[in-house]
């Protein structure tokens, strides 16, 4: 709970008006803002742009940038954790989230503790509590001022001044994002990582749901602010009589899931547009059962803020096969006297539409694509391209790609089906360059009032293999040892020791429950598809031998239960995931030559390129002086008036300055742990501070509950 540590200042009586009209500046919503101190957004503003008209640190004196404050936030789980929050900030207070998902109100100058909320234990339980969070939502009227932040599965409103629940928000300051949905989900998954938005006395919010067989449905909701009461939906899976059912088998609505909005939204104020980008439908590499294009799914939607109704869509991906998630917010833009909404995605494309119309600023093509030869399988024949600008990010990989690798990855190369961007998942298995996690991802991207586009790329490849699901034991069958279990049904994630990779985290020692484990089976989590069709006792085996327990006895008698002793199982799809496999080489680098990783600027204008440099290097391969090599990424960019572009996001632990112009280095400093985070800046009495969650604890970095924040001496 909220533990006060100081009196504050009411941030509502500090708080600058965005659209006082003293310097006109481009900035999301069509209104102008005076120069503002704050970042009042994850995004900076609510159209996301990334940008602040701070000036103070600039290209000439930006290498004088020191350490100003550290904060530890004290709950860093043992197993490790990460921070991907970018935190907010309003006059003079910074709002931001922790490892443990508690929420702080620290000094802005000092990084001092005002006040710290944790999320009631009652509340913190169960399998869906082990998530990031991406930061947290400001709203004000008058002198009620609150912030809103999801933990888990609850949405919370929180006094802004102290700290302390709002007990007339929800049920006594909460709000279970699984009610109210289109259909009862139980215990499956769902959580929130990204904040919502907020439009006049809403917020909408966005939902994570599961990848596999049986997820919820991403529902868009609308929250009343002041009371938590759900103002409208948006069924993001059509319901009869809906626009876009006719793209599901007909009663797909009552049993599919996904096509959520997980990544974050854009909210053009004066219009009161709300921009929703959407992932895939479930489960994600197999469609037998949703045969059709599958809106809305990894669609980008202009909804009317107020009431959620659709004004126009845009799919980019149609009849997903290859979890490619619209995977961030949307940013708002003017260019040529039109306002726009910029889309990125996994695949590195940009897409720009007007934000009334929906029309296209460029010609998009829809282009032929390889059909898919698993059984069952109905990929559909096209998919859209835009033909400007160039993707930011390598979509095929060739033998010149992969010649400096290892006999042992340039063999397996030739084994891969690799002939497309939209290559199906297949039973050989296909590379996915860009790979599951883009391309573009969650940190998005930058834009400034030049109408220059600043985006991080990965360029590295994944494998997506299928194989045949393994039939069910008859009833009564012998069944399979737990270990047998885990390694025909985990250990293409997890690893065969045990240890986890990529996605997958480790299950060597953990401190889970087997109550807590048999719900994750049961349901699925985030990634992991549910293994409710698998038999109890199979379950139960499993379960066993993961915690280094006896076998039930049960399994160890040799008796299955039957359907009648297990309960009903959901049908399995025919097809089933190998597991998530970032290809490397032998020396644990990805297998393909470098860059491995981007940052780009583009003229959005003219959908040319200003400049790409890598970004990001391998400290252990690269020698002094040798070619920088780029790293995979998390977080993203910023740019400012001064002229700077601040990102961290790479593997090698720092956090960057460059030239707008040039896509120059000008300042660079070492982080405690990798910043998988986009920051923010902001100034405090006219002193200027740029902020990073430097938190590790991905692509095997150590985790840190540690945020930075430099100044100019």
């Amino acid at each position: 709970m909220a533990r006060p540590t100081d009196s504050i200042p009411n941030p509502v009586r500090r708080l600058r008006v965005l659209c006082t009209l003293v310097i006109p500046l481009v900035v999301a919503g069509g209104c102008t803002r005076s120069e503002t101190s704050d970042w009042l957004a994850t995004g900076a503003d609510r159209g996301n742009t990334h940008y602040s008209p701070l000036s103070e640190i600039d290209r000439d004196n930006v290498a004088g940038l020191r350490v100003a404050w550290t904060y530890r936030t004290g709950d860093l789980p043992a197993g490790g954790g990460q921070i991907q929050a970018t935190p907010i900030i309003v006059g003079g207070i910074l709002y931001t989230t922790t490892p443990g998902l508690a929420v702080v109100a620290l000094r802005a100058e000092s990084g001092t503790l005002l006040w710290r909320f944790e999320p009631p234990a009652s509340r913190s339980r169960g399998p869906s509590w082990s998530q990031v969070n991406r930061g947290v939502v400001y709203w004000a009227r008058g002198d009620d001022a609150r912030i809103l932040y999801t933990a888990g599965r609850f949405l919370y409103a929180l006094d802004a001044r102290t700290g302390r629940s709002v007990r007339t928000f929800g049920d006594s300051g909460a709000v279970d994002l699984a009610r109210g949905l289109s259909r009862d989900i139980g215990d499956a998954f769902l959580v929130a990582t990204s904040p919502g938005v907020i439009h006049a006395d809403l917020l909408i919010q966005g939902t994570r749901v599961g990848e596999g067989e049986g997820s919820a449905p991403g529902d868009v909701r609308a929250y009343d602010v002041r009371t938590g009461a759900i103002r409208w939906t948006f069924h993001t899976i059509p319901h009869p009589g809906e626009f876009g059912h006719d793209t599901w088998p007909r009663d797909a609505w009552k049993t599919a899931g996904g096509a959520n909005a997980w990544a974050g939204m854009a909210v053009d104020t004066r219009r009161g547009i709300v921009y929703v980008p959407t992932g895939s439908a479930t489960p994600d590499f197999y469609g037998g059962a949703r045969v059709g294009a599958d809106l809305f799914a990894n669609s980008l939607l202009a909804l009317d803020a107020a009431t959620g109704r659709r004004l126009w869509h845009f799919q980019a991906v149609h009849h997903d096969l290859w979890d490619r998630d619209l995977p961030a917010a949307p940013t708002l833009a003017r260019l040529n006297s039109r306002d726009v909404v910029v889309q990125i995605t996994k695949p590195g494309n940009v897409f720009i539409f007007d934000r009334e119309t929906g029309a296209s600023f460029f010609p998009i093509e829809e282009r032929r694509v390889p059909p898919s030869d698993l059984a069952g399988e109905q990929a559909w024949p096209t998919q859209p391209s835009p033909t400007k600008p160039a993707p930011f990010a390598r979509q095929s990989i060739s033998d010149r790609d992969v010649a400096a690798l290892s006999p042992a990855a340039r063999a397996r190369f030739r084994t891969l089906r690799s002939s497309s961007l939209w290559q199906p998942p297949s039973r050989e298995g296909s590379i996915m360059l860009p790979g599951f996690d883009g391309g573009g991802e969650w940190g998005g991207a930058a834009v400034d009032p030049s109408g220059t586009l600043y985006v991080n790329a990965s360029d590295v490849p994944w494998i997506a293999r299928m194989r045949a699901a393994a039939p069910l034991p008859a009833p009564g069958a012998l069944p399979r040892a737990g270990a047998r279990v885990y390694a025909e049904s985990c250990a293409g994630c997890h690893g065969a020791d045990r240890r986890g990779r990529d996605r997958a985290p480790s299950l060597v020692a953990t401190r889970l429950t087997p109550e807590a484990v048999a719900q994750v089976l049961a349901s699925g989590k985030g990634f992991m598809p549910s293994f409710a069709a698998l038999p109890r006792a199979e379950r139960d085996a499993v379960i066993a031998y993961l915690l280094g327990r006896p076998a039930p006895a049960d399994a160890r008698a040799g008796r299955m239960p039957d359907a009648r002793e297990a309960g009903a199982a959901p049908a399995r799809p025919p097809w089933e995931f190998v597991g998530y496999e970032r290809w490397r080489d032998s020396g644990g680098y990805p297998a393909i030559a470098p860059p491995r990783g981007t940052l780009s600027a583009v003229n959005l204008e003219t959908g040319e390129y200003r400049w790409r440099i890598p970004l990001g290097d391998h400290p252990g391969r690269s020698a002094r002086g040798a070619p920088v090599t780029g790293t995979e990424q998390y977080g993203g960019p910023i740019v400012t008036a001064g002229g700077l572009v601040f990102i961290a996001a790479t593997e090698d632990a720092m956090l960057r300055a460059l030239d707008s112009r040039t896509g120059k280095v000008l300042w660079a400093a070492k982080l405690p742990a990798p910043g998988f985070a986009t920051p923010a800046t902001y100034a405090v009495r006219g002193k200027q501070y740029v902020v990073i969650a430097a938190g590790g604890g991905k692509l095997g970095a150590p985790s840190s509950d540690t945020y930075v924040a430099f100044t100019l001496p």
